[in-house]
């Protein structure tokens, strides 16, 4: 009987479920995108039933194709990896929810951000005060929903595993994103919980990244979902980043960097955030410092939906190989992630002269992830005392030859790109298999990653350094634009 481990990769703009063989490569997929709801200029939400109806339905449509391979075949666990952040609040006795998902892009918290105690925050959490998180979307509910005594809070892991198994969970990578756990004790934080007035009850009990929550049923049989990670996390795991200093560059709606600290949490000074990496069953969590990026693939979708400059996504990296013409764009849509933290940026374009055309506008879109990805390497060094020499890269946009050489000439990193590009999924089935003895070990996993293609760094530091002054310059334009 051929045997196999699923997971569930429930992003930002659609549901995954994806099978693995042994050798971690794909035999099985299916996708479905849901809807993106905004209500107001800064608001994001999403449907939650709609996400597990489709959840479901991905899943049954890859045992239908299972089906048609094989004669017989058995899943041994079911991973899941997830959008971060996003917080559903759902009724425990219907299992109906109370609102729409708040996803992570939302900034209608600004206000409670700006009245909450940053330095205590940082200090017990290892995150920086701000409207990404999910603490201030719970305090948001809580003002604002009447009729919450029967509510359970949890992000999109806790409401995924509800719903097949019936059990409040969530794990250590998803809770370090919560602005609520206590980074050193693993645990709910007892002073933030009662400084936002939330009720430790109705959040998910915190446990590992692999062990057996509980069962769903799948195909008439029942599977153990035996894995959570949230998904940069999951990618670090996929990409087999387990010793101090390993690091991936996540390619998505937003560019997420993740570098292995280690056993200890390290604390920046630089607006990093330090979060749990993976904890495995039995043995000490390892930490990460991460810098998040909000715009990234989000600049070329807005290339392509909004200002209908390009028809498709690969049509930028012959597009982009004319140059910038001097043109920087710097996309604060939502504000300002890593290093800078800044809500009241807003996006700009700059350099504009009347030699610019919409090659130039779509390689400044390009060179825009790149100086954004070296923001947060040069501060992880320094905060980390660390080097990194190499890169790891994964994510949709990662097949554009041109945006990874960028990425290697602005960063000055070897960046490299692994054959099984689907490193999300993979790292929840990875966790998900090691909690059943699917696969025995992080070294046997290490062994199983193969590297497609290697970008050496082709310009000297002079250069390298001239283009990020310039890019500097027009982050200062971006800053503070709304005061």
């Amino acid at each position: 009987m051929e045997e196999f481990v699923g997971a569930i990769d429930q992003g930002t703009t659609g549901t995954r479920f994806m099978v693995f063989n042994r050798d971690g490569e794909i035999i099985e997929q299916a996708y479905e995108e849901h809807e993106q709801i905004y209500p107001h200029p800064g608001w994001v939400e999403h449907n939650a039933t709609e996400i597990i109806d489709k959840t479901k339905r991905v899943m049954r449509r890859c045992c239908r194709g299972l089906n048609k391979k094989f004669d017989r075949w058995n899943l041994v666990a079911i991973g899941i990896t997830n959008q971060r952040e996003t917080t559903i609040a759902w009724n425990k006795r219907t299992g109906k929810p109370v609102y729409n998902a708040i996803v992570w892009q939302d900034t209608r918290t600004k206000d409670i951000c700006e009245k909450l105690p940053g330095e205590l925050f940082h200090e017990k959490t290892g995150l920086v005060v701000n409207t990404y998180f999910s603490a201030t979307k719970i305090k948001w509910m809580l003002d604002n929903i009447k009729d919450l005594r029967d509510v359970l809070f949890g992000n999109i892991d806790s409401w995924l595993i509800w719903n097949l198994t019936k059990e409040h969970v969530t794990d250590y990578t998803n809770a370090s994103r919560t602005m609520l756990m206590n980074i050193n004790s693993l645990d709910w934080d007892e002073e933030l919980l009662e400084l936002l007035g939330i009720d430790e009850d109705k959040l998910p009990e915190i446990k590992s990244s692999s062990e057996v929550y509980g069962y769903t049923e799948l195909d008439g049989v029942d599977v153990p979902v035996s894995s959570s990670l949230g998904d940069q996390q999951a990618a670090l795991f996929g990409q087999t980043c387990y010793g101090v200093g390993n690091a991936k560059n996540t390619f998505g709606t937003g560019n997420f960097i993740l570098m292995n600290t280690g056993k200890e949490p390290i604390f920046s000074d630089s607006g990093l955030l330090t979060t749990v990496a993976y904890g495995i069953a039995g043995k000490k969590v390892n930490y990460a410092l991460e810098g998040s990026i909000a715009i990234t693939g989000a600049g070329v979708q807005w290339l392509r939906d909004n200002l209908k400059i390009i028809r498709r996504a690969d049509e930028t990296e012959e597009m982009g190989k004319e140059g910038s013409g001097g043109v920087y764009f710097v996309p604060a849509f939502s504000g300002l992630f890593a290093p800078y933290w800044d809500m009241n940026a807003r996006g700009v374009i700059v350099g504009l002269t009347r030699y610019i055309k919409r090659e130039h506008i779509v390689r400044a879109v390009l060179e825009s992830e790149a100086f954004q990805s070296r923001d947060v390497i040069d501060v992880m060094e320094k905060d980390s005392g660390i080097e990194m020499k190499e890169v790891k890269v994964d994510g949709g946009a990662v097949k554009n030859n041109l945006l990874m050489q960028l990425v290697a000439d602005i960063t000055g990193k070897k960046v490299i790109r692994p054959k099984i590009n689907e490193t999300t999924a993979l790292g929840a089935a990875y966790a998900a298999g090691l909690a059943l003895d699917f696969w025995c070990s992080l070294d046997e996993l290490k062994k199983k990653w193969k590297m497609d293609l290697a970008f050496e760094p082709e310009i000297d530091k002079g250069a390298r350094d001239e283009l990020y002054g310039w890019w500097r310059k027009a982050v200062e334009r971006a800053r503070n634009w709304l005061e």
